[in-house]
């Protein structure tokens, strides 16, 4: 179900709100971003100046896209729990342009769904309302959660697909990614 608040579209599921960014949603955001279990597959965990740069970038992106990163909240459980979302990338590879999905929990929210149940709603978003013809997602080999719920979503990878990412250099370890794609036409909307 999507409804639409200042600055965009709000989803709901069953436990969760995918809702626009509130600026008491920053403190929590830099916990999650200082985390080094959180970003172990990312090239460092961020400072907090780094962190609120990254929340104004997903607020810019609505503002010019009308979809980005929603904030997840679980109501009665906590009121920021990450991210999960759509976006645009802003580096060029052999499959952009597109549109990403992507997600950032807080430790203690992995294990619960939390992230597969967020991505099908932002994932019906993508493809119900702005008719997405495709939906990519990526990461590092080594990030089996992530790769995971991938596949729960019905993402399906091909080696052939595989790039090192062009924002890290040559020899670094993160910078070899394995892509995955989901088509409108091969989607299962859960119901």
């Amino acid at each position: 179900m999507s409804a639409v608040e200042d600055g965009g579209p709000v989803l709901t599921t069953a436990r969760l709100t995918l809702r626009q960014w509130r600026d008491e949603d920053l403190a929590p955001f830099a916990a999650l971003n200082a985390d080094p279990q959180v970003m172990e597959y990312f090239p460092k965990a961020l400072t907090r100046a780094e962190s609120d740069a990254v929340a104004g970038r997903i607020r810019e992106h609505f503002a010019r896209h009308g979809f980005g990163f929603w904030a997840v909240e679980a109501p009665g459980v906590a009121d920021l729990i990450g991210f999960v979302g759509l976006g645009v990338p802003s580096f060029e590879a052999h499959f952009t342009p597109c549109v990403e999905m992507g997600w950032r929990l807080a430790r203690q929210y992995w294990g619960r769904g939390y992230a597969t149940e967020a991505a099908t709603a932002a994932l019906a978003f993508g493809f119900e309302t702005l008719a997405l013809s495709e939906i990519v997602a990526f990461t590092v080999p080594a990030n089996i959660a992530s790769r995971r719920v991938m596949g729960r979503l019905g993402m399906r990878r091909s080696p052939d697909d595989d790039f090192d990412h062009p924002s890290l250099p040559e020899g670094h370890p993160l910078r070899p990614h394995v892509l995955y794609r989901l088509r409108r036409a091969n989607w299962r909307p859960r119901r």
